[in-house]
């Protein structure tokens, strides 16, 4: 039986990609511990998975990211790095701080973070043990543009090499790996679920019941302002069946200014119950929403705010699955109108079936957990 520490900055689409890792780990009788963000220990708790907060939480490393990116001056290059190192680097030293505390009682045999958790590989380095590097989307070439650079700002020059020799496990398909070099060319893959299932909202739940079609609508926990919400929510008024829309934060329905009466509104919603039962994904294409659907081979339109987010929408529309709207162009009449191509042109949905069945080969979780392990 070994200890298994898994760490990840506490933002959901960076973190709940690990779960399945973490029930396979614990099925298979070690000592599991996770660390995070306080903001996400009550996320975890409630899916049965104690938590151990470390670091800042997620909004107020968000909150020095917007601000250094609402300065008028200075360079696109530089708000760029130093966003990254509010974000990643600068809350990761704290997390490292809490870690080796933990440490001292509990000392891990094995660190897993996923790919943008830096405090795990230096907890690793510290502590003389292995670790693991989690994918939790298309594990892009510009990592070592970002990880390397970040690294040197906060004191820890040589931090790519330091993960780039880690084993890592990608939880991207074939058809929608990025193009250029892989950062980690032996990674293993690992098969991307769509979620596990939870509780839902009443009206939620009565809208899986009924048979009419149903879209899921979201755009995230990060970037989810209020006026873009409002905008798609009026595009998807002319959806020929029900809209189920996840806020991603607590809204009050007026916020959203005339919600069309085919939209059942609510904050959080186990995306898995949507997306088994649903023709059509509109939203941000976060890695763990784009994927959580193309394991249900659900076709999709991508409204990119952010991040990786254009990134992962150019795969996705690459491979044929899905129909981009680029923020430039994010207004009623052009979400409208993808809508129409989706739900109109039977090959996204085809395609979209092609990369499900490319998902269904990956190993699971408990096979990949045994190849760690051998």
């Amino acid at each position: 039986m070994a200890r298994v520490l898994f760490t990840s900055c506490p933002a959901y689409g960076h973190l709940l990609p690990m779960l399945p890792l973490i029930r396979a780990a614990s099925r298979a009788g070690h000592q599991v511990r996770v660390a995070t963000g306080p903001d996400l220990v009550d996320a975890l708790a409630t899916r049965g998975v104690p938590a151990h907060p470390v670091g800042p939480p997620w909004a107020a490393s968000w909150s020095v990211h917007e601000a250094i990116w609402a300065d008028p001056a200075g360079s696109e290059e530089g708000k760029m790095l130093a966003g990254a190192v509010a974000l990643f680097g600068a809350p990761a030293l704290a997390r490292l701080t809490d870690l080796s505390v933990m440490a001292r009682q509990w000392h891990p045999d094995l660190v897993v973070h996923e790919v943008l958790e830096m405090a795990g590989p230096l907890l690793s380095r510290r502590l003389t043990v292995p670790a693991v590097v989690h994918g939790f989307g298309p594990m892009f070439p510009s990592y070592a543009e970002l990880i390397g650079p970040v690294g040197d700002a906060i004191g820890e020059a040589g931090l790519w090499g330091l993960v780039a020799a880690e084993q890592a496990l990608d939880i991207c398909p074939p058809a929608l790996q990025p193009d250029g070099p892989r950062p980690w060319p032996r990674a293993v893959p690992l098969r991307p679920t769509a979620g596990e299932p939870g509780p839902l909202p009443p009206r939620v739940a009565a809208a899986l019941r009924k048979t009419a079609p149903l879209a899921y609508f979201t755009l995230g926990t990060v970037k989810n302002d209020t006026t873009d919400l409002a905008t798609a929510l009026a595009a998807l008024a002319d959806y020929d069946g029900t809209v189920v829309a996840a806020t991603g934060r607590a809204l009050r329905r007026h916020e959203l200014g005339p919600v069309p009466a085919n939209v059942v509104l609510a904050q959080f919603v186990p995306q898995t119950h949507l997306l088994e039962r649903a023709e059509l994904l509109v939203s941000h294409c976060g890695s763990g929403t784009m994927l959580g659907a193309l394991v249900h081979g659900v076709p999709q339109v991508a409204l990119p705010r952010g991040t990786d987010q254009p990134q992962n929408a150019a795969l996705l529309a690459r491979a044929g699955a899905g129909v981009i709207v680029a923020p430039q162009d994010y207004a009623i009449d052009t979400i409208r109108a993808a809508l129409a191509r989706v739900t109109g042109e039977p090959g996204y949905r085809t395609r979209a079936g092609h990369l499900r069945e490319q998902i269904t080969r990956m190993p699971d979780a408990d096979t990949v957990w045994a190849h760690l392990q051998a």
